[in-house]
């Protein structure tokens, strides 16, 4: 019976992806790795380095992603095609592939944002006002977005508060979020959809930042929002989200879920034989070129 045993606990591990019938890219930070996902559940591709944080796929089919010292993209091949190498008492949380080939990052340590050219030369410098000492270096920064006016919108992880810059760094608004944010998605309507990392919270702002669609930690029986991190709004109006499991529960529930604006899960993951804790996800059968903005996350 063990070895019966044994198979049906792998099947589990796999079915989830299955149901799930979207390939998709995927960071796993507490592994340390990088991978594409079949709709089978199968990884087709995998990277590994230290503590990934975004990733893409671009138009050229070539994946963008960023780790803790710094952001790369790779082909399909595994041959480095760009890098970039942050320096010494610095960490990078964030990267965007942005038109003309250039790519965003923030880096804490330095607070700065920066968009690198192709030839590997800063082709814009942003300067970040430095959060209160009282926050750690690995806490300062998360997700960075520019917006399709050029503008910069900023997870400022360790304040609680998604910062809005024009294209000149010019601070326009601040916004306090219920938690550590770590992801903000802005939206076709102008709303930000904000993931609140430990405050076990998301949230969907409007133009005038009322809250205008939540999901808090128990609405979904069986499944409680642990570290809420990226996010991807689909074309429907579903959501996907992954529910960060890195901080004393590896293991226990799924790490993505799908779900509706009614919240009802459409599909869920938890292949805890290959993965520790997915915290970010690009849905590689959704349409759209990411470096104008057309895929939501």
């Amino acid at each position: 019976m063990k070895p019966i045993s044994i198979l049906l606990v792998a099947l589990l591990s796999v079915a989830p992806f299955a149901r799930a019938d979207h390939p998709f890219l995927c960071t796993d930070s507490v592994a340390g790795k990088v991978c594409v996902v079949s709709a089978e559940g199968k990884i087709e591709w995998e990277h590994s380095c230290n503590h990934p944080q975004d990733c893409w796929r671009l138009p050229s089919g070539n994946y963008l992603f960023s780790h803790s010292g710094g952001a790369l993209e790779m082909t399909t091949g595994k041959e480095t095609v760009w890098e970039y190498k942050a320096g010494a008492n610095t960490e990078v949380h964030a990267c965007q592939p942005l038109p003309c080939g250039l790519v965003l990052v923030v880096e804490c340590g330095p607070c700065r944002l920066l968009e690198i050219g192709h030839d590997g030369k800063i082709a814009k410098e942003i300067k970040l006002t430095p959060p209160p000492e009282s926050v750690k270096l690995h806490d300062q920064f998360r997700g960075v977005r520019k917006t399709q006016d050029g503008h910069y919108l900023v997870c400022r992880k360790g304040e609680h508060v998604v910062q809005e810059l024009d294209g000149d760094g010019k601070s326009l608004r601040e916004i306090k979020v219920p938690g550590d944010v770590h992801e903000v998605v802005p939206l076709p309507d102008h709303h930000l959809l904000v993931t609140c990392g430990d405050g076990h919270k998301v949230v969907e702002l409007d133009a005038e930042e009322k809250i205008v669609w939540e999901l808090n930690e128990n609405d979904l029986p069986g499944n409680p929002l642990r570290l809420m991190a990226g996010c991807q709004r689909l074309p429907n109006g579903n959501t996907v989200f992954c529910n960060y499991l890195g901080h004393g529960h590896l293991g226990e529930q799924p790490q993505v879920f799908e779900l509706t604006p009614d919240k009802k899960i459409v599909w869920q993951s938890a292949d805890h034989a290959n993965f520790k804790s997915i915290n970010q996800i690009q849905l590689l059968d959704v349409p759209g070129d990411v470096t104008k903005g057309e895929v939501l996350r």
